[in-house]
């Protein structure tokens, strides 16, 4: 019933840029949070940024404040993580994740995209 289509993976040498998107589509009624986690191999996988509500308030790791750039279009359901400055430990499987509703009497339920790999190496 959810989609989530992501892009903009790939590879990039250190200090480059890459910005990842995401579409969700499907029988959405409402988007509460909207964001990005990464999972690097043998590690757990953990929250890179999210914009936490519709008026665009938003949550970094520590990691990627001051290099990454979280940004969220209401009106397409889409969200766009923008990541400059990259570093070899950026290095990870990043998924979209949102929190949604279904309908006016549903609660929020959580869905992810497929991921999408992003190597930083020289």
């Amino acid at each position: 019933q959810v989609r989530l289509v992501e892009s903009g993976g790939g590879l990039v040498q250190p200090g480059g840029s890459l910005r990842l998107s995401c579409a969700a589509s499907g029988s959405i009624f409402s988007i509460n949070a909207m964001g990005w986690y990464r999972q690097a191999p043998g590690k757990q996988r953990e929250l890179v940024a999210r914009i936490i509500n519709r008026f665009g308030e938003t949550d970094y790791a520590d990691s990627v404040k001051g290099r990454f750039t979280i940004t969220r279009d209401n009106a397409k359901n889409e969200v766009t993580l923008q990541m400059n400055s990259l570093k070899p430990e950026d290095t990870a499987v990043y998924y979209c994740n949102i929190n949604a509703a279904l309908s006016f009497y549903s609660n929020t339920e959580t869905f992810w995209g497929q991921g999408t790999q992003v190597t930083v190496s020289s």
